[in-house]
């Protein structure tokens, strides 16, 4: 079993929700208030201003990078779905634009249902 975490625009949160929903894919986990960054500094249109010397845009840039608001989706599933859940992902949540996302495919060694006691890949659905 592997966990799929992908970092997402917080926009795209119901789409994608809605996206491995219609593949099969029911259980997941998100993460709200999240913050990060990339590597680029800021947005396009504030660096391109900023480019032209307007000083809200200079001002809005500051010395440090911003982090900007994000949600984290984990969706732990048999290894048998793991590319379903990535190229679902990956198509909803892909514009080309710098700030889609990154996804993280980490192996699992066990899950247990706190109820039953249940371990393996039964208690993933």
């Amino acid at each position: 079993m592997k966990s799929v975490m992908a970092i997402i625009r917080i926009n795209m949160m119901n789409e994608t929700k809605r996206a491995l929903s219609a593949a099969g894919i029911t259980s997941m986990t998100a993460t709200g208030n999240a913050f990060g960054r990339g590597k680029g500094l800021w947005d396009a249109k504030v660096m391109d201003a900023a480019r032209k010397d307007v000083p809200e845009a200079i001002e809005h840039l500051g010395k440090e990078p911003r982090l900007r608001p994000q949600r984290v989706l984990t969706v732990t599933v048999p290894d048998n779905k793991v590319k379903l859940v990535v190229d679902t992902i990956m198509k909803t949540n892909c514009t080309k634009s710098p700030g889609d996302g990154k996804i993280f495919v980490m192996p699992e060694v066990d899950a247990i249902r706190i109820r039953t006691g249940e371990r393996g890949d039964s208690v993933l659905d």
